[in-house]
């Protein structure tokens, strides 16, 4: 009987333990722009399953609301100021959790032609989309070398295939498919892994960011607004709401995160057309590449050997 006490003690104790072993374990995630959008599907998403993130946001509001979140962590985070990235790595180091991988997820648009837009917008897309997550990524790369952890970028299908008045966004996108890439090479010795993830068009804030911009000439969605104004982006809002969930996008981020040997890309195409449209363009690329130089064209039939033995050696992962 008394073996059986002690046993039962033992075992009760060992219970106990269980959820500050858990918490010792769980992987640490910070994501950029975590209070919406496509972020805030990836905090919910990684959180569901095991990590604890670490949410960047700007405003107070979104801070608390991200605390209130089971496993998650707020942390004030505007990729535009390095004094903000210095005070988060030094926060997220002294919570003593590690941190197994970053997320750079926040991210603008502006639209216009490429002739007239002006140059304070094309500078405002790229001190966000590729100087936030190259600053973020240097004060964080220490941390995630002692976890031979993994970066990434969730960049944009709009980094492969261009369309009218988005050319100086996709210009920003197109540069964040050379920075994971370059990444990746350097930073391969170390253990540490980079990549990019890149969605086509999901339900998100974005456009609507868009839209009261071109309004009011002002990058915030908390602006007064005209009743001609209101109408226009109620039209937007209505049209964003058919879109699908980001969950896809996470689903992504999830793979890159947990598989042994992830892909440098992560495509995130809505659906059939979009993946064939972007994998067409890609194709036609190439194809006109390797056409314009007729004394090293490749072969059709030596094309087609490419394809099979890249194929042969990168299955398909579920």
């Amino acid at each position: 009987m008394h073996r059986l006490k002690l046993f039962l003690v033992a075992l009760a104790a060992l219970a106990l333990s269980q959820p500050a072993m858990a918490q010792e374990k769980r992987r640490s995630v910070l994501v950029t722009g975590a209070n919406s959008g496509i972020g805030l599907a990836i905090t919910q998403y990684l959180t569901a399953r095991g990590f604890h993130v670490y949410g960047g946001a700007r405003k107070d509001e979104d801070l608390k609301t991200l605390n209130a979140m089971p496993n998650v962590t707020a942390v004030r985070l505007d990729v535009t100021k390095q004094e903000d990235i210095d005070a988060a790595a030094k926060f997220v180091r002294e919570q003593g959790r590690g941190l197994y991988g970053v997320i750079n997820n926040a991210g603008v648009a502006v639209v216009g032609e490429l002739a007239t837009v002006p140059d304070k917008d094309v500078q405002w897309q790229y001190d966000i989309n590729v100087m936030g997550p190259l600053r973020l990524n240097r004060a964080l790369i220490p941390l995630l070398k002692e976890s031979k952890g993994r970066t990434a970028v969730i960049g944009s299908l709009s980094g492969f295939a261009v369309g009218h008045s988005g050319g100086a966004y996709s210009m920003t996108k197109f540069a964040m498919e050379a920075y994971a890439e370059t990444l990746a090479l350097e930073l391969a010795p170390t253990g540490v892994l980079s990549g990019i993830i890149d969605p086509g068009s999901f339900k998100s804030h974005a456009r609507e960011k868009v839209v009261i911009q071109q309004l009011t000439g002002v990058h915030d969605l908390n602006q007064p607004l005209t009743d001609e104004q209101k109408k226009v982006l109620a039209g937007v809002q209505e049209a964003e709401a058919k879109r699908k969930e980001p969950t896809e996008i996470a689903e992504q981020v999830y793979r890159f995160l947990t598989h042994e040997k992830p892909y440098i890309h992560y495509m995130g195409a809505p659906d059939q057309t979009t993946a064939d449209r972007v994998i067409r363009v890609m194709m036609d690329r190439t194809m006109e590449l390797n056409v314009s130089q007729p004394a090293y064209t490749i072969s059709r039939d030596k094309i087609v050997a490419m394809i099979d033995d890249y194929l042969a050696k990168n299955p398909i992962k579920k």
